[in-house]
């Protein structure tokens, strides 16, 4: 369940959004951004908006203590908030769940839409942080795999690409759609989703050269590439 705000959110966090055009991710100035706390959805925070860079103010919100997030326990880390974004000429956006730590900046990035003749509402609903939720383990796989296709399998170099594919559901799906994604992007999302803001610089550092070697040994090694 989402936490609401009470005295068990002593501590503060800070959010700020960036808003962009999906369609060109120009900037959107003047996006009008109403900010809720997840577990009271009837209750309005804040209303901000912005500029010219398509950037918010920073605003800063009640979050939990920080030992909170130190050590596995069964009090939730990080507190919930919900965010409405509208802007003139673009469908309107709802963000469900954005998580914000004690002591730290929480970077939301917002794509909008071109309003179109059906008027849609896209909603989103941030899942539960891996260290938190109750999730089913990963799903094993073999240390060697098969070569089952000519051709190259292992590049002839190691490269940084510019976008990655990520295929969204297991890799024996084949009607999981596939999304074209940012290394930077990916690298930060991964991160963000599998380890908490709060820890010391180090280990944060540590954690985020392990997913960026697993990232490019699956790239190197094309490990994918017989469920293409």
């Amino acid at each position: 369940m989402p936490r609401t705000m009470s005295s068990d959110t002593p501590d503060k966090g800070r959010f700020r959004i960036h808003v962009d055009s999906a369609l060109n991710r120009s900037p959107v100035e003047n996006a009008r951004i109403r900010i809720f706390d997840t577990g009271q959805p009837e209750k309005l925070l804040e209303e901000i908006g912005t500029d010219t860079n398509g950037n918010s103010e920073t605003v800063e919100l009640p979050a939990p203590p920080l030992e909170y997030s130190m050590e596995p326990g069964e009090n939730q880390p990080y507190s919930e908030y919900t965010f409405q974004i509208e802007a003139d000429g673009y469908e309107p956006f709802s963000i469900s769940g954005a998580e914000l730590f004690s002591g730290s900046l929480a970077l939301q990035d917002v794509k909008l839409s071109p309003k179109e003749a059906s008027g849609s509402f896209q909603n989103y609903t941030v899942p539960a942080h891996t260290l938190f939720g109750n999730y089913p383990p990963k799903i094993a796989e073999a240390e060697i795999k098969p070569i089952r296709a000519s051709g190259e399998i292992v590049l002839s170099r190691v490269v940084v690409p510019e976008y990655i594919v990520v295929h969204d559901g297991s890799p024996r799906d084949s009607t999981a759609e596939d999304h074209y994604v940012r290394y930077s992007d990916y690298i930060k999302n991964v991160a963000s989703s599998e380890i908490y803001a709060t820890w010391p610089r180090a280990t944060i550092t540590a954690n985020v050269l392990a997913i960026m070697s697993f990232t490019l040994n699956r790239v190197y090694t094309e490990w994918y590439r017989n469920h293409q």
